[in-house]
């Protein structure tokens, strides 16, 4: 997949293009969805598939005190959006200056004269331009005049609800990973480098993995949970705490992922890993000593190996 921050001379290099809008934060089943036809579109049509997005997420610019928590790295992001077969991603840089193009002059003077796109795919709620404005009925009603056919993408509902990364915000919040797996399609993940810790889980005999992931992507909430941990191309399954270590730090802890790899020997420190969320199994708890919470780890590990 091609990557470019600006659409100027695309078209000359891709002239029959199939252009998907929107952010495709958690590039969930709705997003897959809608790339998946993109995709099937473009080679119809002997053309190329293009994601146009931004970058940062506009909400992070015009409100950034009420902007989301993302759910995945841009890099994450991207590299779910080459594997779904897109040809190009162009990734512009948002900025209070572009969040002032009306709508009409986004399609007429970025897509159509800028791209020259053949075909436009939204999902049935986007949005663009200043303030908002646009929607897929204006984009409709432009097709005509800028020469290129629109695909809506209806909503994608699984069980009775409408997929949305709001819901799954929600959901990893409440710690629910394996609910929200069924709305992304894959189970929600975490990434950073492994950073050193304190060593006190080698001395109660469970050496962890300390994560410093992100801090702009949504971490679920406190917790014990089971995960698979890719590492050198072998899945390793594990069991994390997410939360703030309350039997040895009590009120004055900080935020803190560490990761008990199974069955796993070898040095992390300086790596960056992927800490993938398959169900959580308690909440945090302070034990009245580290017996009991070496205890407890073990049931932990116990069921970890159930579930997966």
């Amino acid at each position: 997949m091609e990557v470019y921050e600006t659409w100027q001379n695309i078209k000359d290099k891709y002239p029959r293009l199939a252009v998907g809008l929107g952010n495709f934060d958690g590039v969930h089943l709705g997003h897959q969805k809608l790339i998946r036809e993109l995709v099937a579109h473009a080679k119809k049509m002997r053309g190329c598939s293009l994601i146009f997005t931004f970058h940062p997420h506009p909400a992070a610019v015009l409100h950034p005190e009420n902007a989301p928590p993302l759910l995945l790295t841009r890099e994450a992001k991207e590299n779910m959006i080459a594997r779904l077969g897109v040809d190009v991603l162009l990734r512009v840089p948002f900025t209070v200056d572009f969040a002032r193009t009306t709508p009409e002059d986004f399609i007429e003077k970025i897509l159509g004269q800028g791209l020259g796109v053949r075909a436009v795919f939204v999902g049935y709620n986007y949005t663009f331009g200043c303030r908002g404005k646009g929607t897929p009925a204006l984009l409709r009603e432009y097709s005509e005049k800028c020469n290129y056919t629109l695909h809506v993408i209806p909503p994608v509902i699984v069980d009775g609800q409408v997929v949305s990364s709001t819901l799954i915000r929600q959901l990893l919040k409440a710690g629910e990973v394996a609910e929200a797996a069924r709305y992304l399609g894959y189970f929600p993940f975490v990434e950073g480098v492994v950073v050193a810790g304190d060593r006190r889980g080698s001395t109660l005999g469970f050496p962890t993995a300390n994560l410093e992931p992100d801090g702009r992507v949504l971490v679920p909430a406190n917790g014990v949970y089971s995960v698979r941990v890719p590492v050198h191309g072998d899945i390793f399954l594990g069991v994390a705490n997410v939360g703030m270590r309350p039997t040895f730090y009590g009120q004055n802890a900080r935020p803190n992922i560490e990761v008990h790899l199974l069955d796993f020997q070898g040095d992390l420190y300086g790596k960056s890993i992927q800490v993938h969320f398959i169900r959580r199994l308690r909440g945090e708890k302070r034990f009245a000593s580290p017996q009991d919470l070496v205890a407890q780890i073990k049931q932990d590990i116990l069921k970890a190996r159930e579930i997966n």
